[in-house]
């Protein structure tokens, strides 16, 4: 199975307070960056044959140098991303076009992750690559732990409270038909429509793709605010230290 990868790593980590502009998949966490984590989870799926990554002009050295020492060989290409998170993707799948041409073969699935999610296994990514190939579209996702209310008629008090079970918090990555997401972003790029993520492009121009549900755990969490790495310390302790203990 052929699967190709778009990581979104444009992120500057305004909520991290980071100084002069530092991307924030250049903090440290457990001794190595948030992009190396990330970089060798899909260089260590089995499904994953080539990955795209989409960053500021001046990460790109940074992070071709990372993936040169680290071994990670899947790493096909790192790019300048665009003005917003899905300008960056579409700048990678002009890559991806441009290679099918080329090689005049279609890949199963693309898969599009967010580079500040570091925690992703490569056996979660195998899964969500299968299901992507057989059924077209999959989306990783965790059940809500608190409870959702509407803002109200005005934004100081509550509306309606929202049914917990019928909800769920979406993630990366995720994963679609080649040719469907390709479709949609050029879509999109032609009506300058822009989604919070890549399953709402699909379901705008492909409202007949069911898209599946892959239910996650709690480890899969984004980078974004400084809690978040005394979080993330935590989490990678106890992946290793299951690991460890299979």
């Amino acid at each position: 199975m052929k699967t190709v990868v778009i990581i979104a790593a444009s992120g500057v980590g305004k909520r991290m307070k980071l100084d002069d502009g530092m991307s924030k998949q250049m903090i440290e966490i457990g001794g190595h960056t948030v992009i190396w984590h990330t970089m060798k989870a899909f260089q260590e799926a089995e499904t994953v044959e080539a990955v795209y990554i989409a960053t500021k002009a001046d990460s790109i050295e940074p992070f071709g140098q990372l993936a040169r020492q680290s071994g990670f060989t899947k790493i096909r290409s790192i790019i300048e991303g665009g003005k917003e998170r899905q300008d960056s993707i579409r700048n990678c799948i002009d890559l991806i076009e441009q290679e099918i041409e080329t090689s005049g073969v279609m890949p199963d699935a693309i898969l599009v992750h967010d580079g500040a999610r570091p925690f992703i296994q490569p056996e979660e990514i195998d899964d969500i690559a299968r299901v992507s190939a057989l059924h077209g579209a999959c989306v990783p996702a965790t059940r809500p732990k608190d409870t959702i209310k509407f803002i109200g008629r005005t934004p100081e008090v509550f509306g309606e409270t929202l049914n917990r079970s019928r909800l769920l918090q979406v993630q990366t990555p995720q994963g679609f038909a080649p040719e469907k997401l390709i479709e949609a972003h050029r879509q999109a790029a032609r009506d300058q429509w822009y989604a919070t993520d890549d399953a709402a492009l699909v379901e705008r121009y492909f409202p007949r793709q069911e898209i599946y549900i892959y239910e996650m755990g709690y480890h899969n969490i984004k980078i974004t605010t400084p809690e978040d790495v005394l979080v993330g310390e935590a989490i990678l302790a106890g992946l290793k230290a299951g690991k460890s203990g299979n």
